[in-house]
């Protein structure tokens, strides 16, 4: 027989932690189950990820994200303390630097002026302000860049997982290591959902969080289809012999990034669409270090010209097919189905506001505090993208 409870999270990375965090953390009192496969998170981009956190976008809601979540890991004590304990999360406050090009300039500043209208702290320097603040930098071929002054920078990522995590269990979320297998509806609404150990819940809400690897399945069980697919992401770490300092999140105008950590440096970039299949393979594509992120760093940072490659490690986004910009909340044709995914490796820096507001939604049946509607699984049924061009 089933167990009757009153929220069943599949998938228990940061999104379903910090959702099952957010509602236990309110006035809700019901049960909540969170089911995670690997709750070692080895291979979970939960764990893997940048870490970053900006608020450079060209989309309001993803701005007002971004914001709220520097707040709330800039504050995280206030949020997730258990018994006096404030998790450490490592957040480094350097700002993103956006290098632009000429011909790119012009929306740019269009994004700058929405940013700084909603309360970012986001600036435009011109080539020679680049170079006064980062005699490193080669700025030729630029048409300077856009530097985040507060709120933006980096975190480590599975701290923050385990901080959501952790929060949740000491307010009496209920966390299983188990794998849904099944999920039965009667008309319109999800009333069982099957276990691999063979136990099953009867759920009030379901919302389906389970990421890269799982989201998809997961819909299509009952008739839901995402354009989501996990596409695998490398990083580099990298040393340099002459030390050129602390440095920002550069992101280069061709979607290179890198970032000093310690003695040595990050780096990393979205593969060329002919090389970004959907996979599930974790085997580290160097040709992207060699072909395309060596020869830029060189360009831009004359010191990189002789780096040694130090290690990689790959991990997988729940890349949106349609728009690049998350799918979140109720799914119109089954009831008490949620969705969260499609997050485009911007999963870790949203999942503070997007637990938020999935909370919200499951408390009051609408958005609260920051409206995500525009983000609904409706743009998925009539085919209607909402770009973001500030998408790295």
């Amino acid at each position: 027989m089933a167990e009757s409870c009153d929220v069943v999270i599949v998938g228990g990375g940061v999104t379903g932690c910090a959702t099952a965090y957010f509602l236990a953390a309110s006035d809700f009192d019901g049960c909540i189950v969170v089911v995670e496969r690997d709750p070692t998170y080895a291979n979970a981009p939960s764990a893997r990820a940048a870490g970053g956190v900006r608020q450079q976008f060209s989309t309001a809601e993803n701005i007002r994200i971004g914001m709220f979540g520097a707040e709330f890991v800039k504050n995280i004590g206030e949020y997730l303390s258990v018994d006096g304990d404030s998790p450490v999360v490592d957040f480094k406050e350097r700002g993103y630097l956006i290098l632009t090009t000429p011909d790119a300039l012009a929306p740019m500043q269009e994004n700058l002026v929405l940013q700084r209208r909603l309360g970012a702290n986001i600036v435009y320097q011109s080539n020679d302000e680049l170079t006064a603040r980062f005699s490193w930098l080669e700025s030729a071929g630029l048409a300077g860049g856009f530097l985040g002054l507060e709120n933006e920078g980096w975190l480590d990522p599975y701290a923050l997982l385990q901080a959501f995590r952790r929060k949740a269990i000491s307010l009496g979320v209920t966390v299983l290591r188990d794998e849904v297998t099944e999920l039965r509806c009667r008309g319109r609404r999800v009333t069982e959902v099957a276990l691999k150990s063979g136990a099953s819940l009867a759920p009030a809400v379901v919302l389906n969080a389970a990421g890269a690897r799982d989201a998809t399945g997961i819909a299509a069980r009952i008739g839901v289809e995402l354009p989501v697919e996990p596409r695998m992401r490398c990083a580099f770490v990298f040393e340099c012999r002459e030390q050129i300092g602390i440095t920002p999140h550069m992101i280069l105008p061709n979607g290179v990034a890198f970032r000093s950590e310690g003695e040595r440096y990050l780096a990393v970039v979205s593969p060329p669409p002919e090389r970004d299949p959907a996979t599930v393979a974790f085997d580290i594509d160097y040709a992207l270090f060699d072909d395309i992120i060596w020869p830029t760093l060189a360009e831009r940072v004359p010191a990189f010209a002789a780096i040694k490659l130090a290690s990689a490690y790959s991990c997988h986004y729940d890349f949106n097919t349609l728009d690049g910009n998350v799918i979140v909340g109720h799914v119109p044709t089954v009831d008490n189905f949620l969705v969260a995914a499609g997050f485009s490796g911007h999963g870790l820096m949203q999942s503070p506001a997007v637990g938020r507001a999935l909370s919200e939604l499951i408390r009051f049946g609408e958005y609260r505090t920051l409206d995500l509607s525009r983000f609904g699984y409706e743009r998925v049924l009539s085919h209607s993208p909402l770009r973001e061009t500030n998408c790295y």
